[in-house]
C-alpha cells in the first residue's frame, strides 16, 4: 500500500514514521468493514516497509474513534436469526485479525487521541504500546451502553495498564475519563496542547527508534508476553534474541563506532 490521501483511512510516512489515520470525521471515525479493512491494509504496509520505523495512529476531525458504526450494528440485527451469530464470528474474526497487526507490530506504536476514544476506539488506542493525549481527549469503555462486552482487545491491555480494579470500574460503569484522569491513572502516557499533538507524538517517535530496529522488535515481542510468562521462559527467548543480535549489522556497526571513540 503506497501512501494514501482519501477513502475511510489516510496512509503517509514522514521521516520513517508512518502516520495512519482513521477518516470518517462525519460519523467520528466510527469502524465500518471499509475502514477494517483499509486499517489492516494499512497496518500491513506499516509493517512490511522496512523504511517504517514508527507508526502512529490518530483521527481525523474532532474524535479519535468513536467505536463500532451503529448502522453496521442495525444491519447485523437484521439478519436472519440463524445468521447472526455466524457473521458475527467472521466480523470477530476480521476486528481480531486488524488488532493482532497493531498490537504485534515490531516497532513503536504510539496512539495520538485527539479526541473521543469509545469502544472500540478506546480499544485501538489501548493496543498501541503508547498512547499521547490531546488535552482534548476522553476514553471510555461504552459497550455495556450497547448491550455488548469490550471484544477490541480492551479485556486484555486494559487491566495491564491500570490494574484490574480499575479496569472492572471503567468497563462495568462506561463512564467517561477525561485527559487529565488518563494521565493520572496510566491510561494514557503523555498529554499534548491539541494543535501540538501529532508532532508531540512524531518527536517521541523518533526518541523511541535511535536504536537497532531488530533488536527494538525482538525486545518488543519478549515484553509483550512476560505477564504470561516465567522468568526462565523470558530469560530462554531472550537468549535466542541476543543470539540474532550478534549476528547483525547494526551490532557490529555500533561496537565499531564505540570502539573507533
Amino acid at each position: 500500500m503506497t501512501e494514501q490521501s482519501d477513502g475511510p483511512v489516510l496512509f503517509q510516512v514522514e521521516e520513517e514514521v508512518a502516520i495512519v489515520t482513521l477518516n470518517r470525521p462525519e460519523v467520528r471515525n466510527a469502524v465500518d468493514d471499509a475502514t477494517r479493512e483499509a486499517l489492516g491494509e494499512a497496518l500491513s504496509s506499516a509493517s512490511q516497509d522496512r523504511s517504517v520505523r514508527a507508526l502512529i495512529l490518530t483521527g481525523a476531525g474532532k474524535a479519535f474513534c468513536a467505536g463500532g458504526d451503529i448502522k453496521a450494528m442495525q444491519q447485523r440485527l437484521e439478519a436472519l436469526p440463524g445468521e447472526v451469530a455466524a457473521n458475527g464470528w467472521r466480523r470477530q474474526r476480521h476486528t481480531h485479525h486488524v488488532i493482532d497487526l497493531l498490537h504485534g507490530l515490531a516497532k513503536p506504536t504510539i496512539a495520538a487521541v485527539n479526541g473521543a476514544a469509545a469502544g472500540l476506539g478506546c480499544d485501538l488506542a489501548l493496543c498501541c504500546d503508547f498512547i499521547v493525549a490531546s488535552e482534548a481527549a476522553s476514553f471510555s469503555m461504552s459497550y455495556l451502553l450497547r448491550g455488548l462486552i469490550p471484544d477490541g482487545g480492551g479485556l486484555y491491555f486494559l487491566p495491564r495498564r491500570v490494574g484490574l480494579a480499575r479496569a472492572k470500574e471503567l468497563i462495568f460503569s462506561a463512564r467517561r475519563v477525561d485527559a487529565a484522569e488518563a494521565l493520572a491513572i496510566g491510561l494514557a502516557d503523555r498529554l499534548a496542547k491539541p494543535e501540538e499533538l501529532v508532532v508531540e507524538a512524531q518527536r517521541w517517535a523518533r526518541e523511541l527508534t535511535q536504536g537497532s530496529g531488530i533488536a527494538l522488535g525482538l525486545a518488543k515481542a519478549i515484553l509483550d508476553q512476560t505477564f504470561e510468562l516465567s522468568a526462565e521462559r523470558v530469560f530462554e527467548l531472550g537468549g535466542q534474541a541476543q543470539a540474532i543480535c550478534y549476528t547483525t549489522d547494526e551490532h557490529r556497526q555500533a561496537v565499531q563506532a564505540f570502539l573507533k571513540k
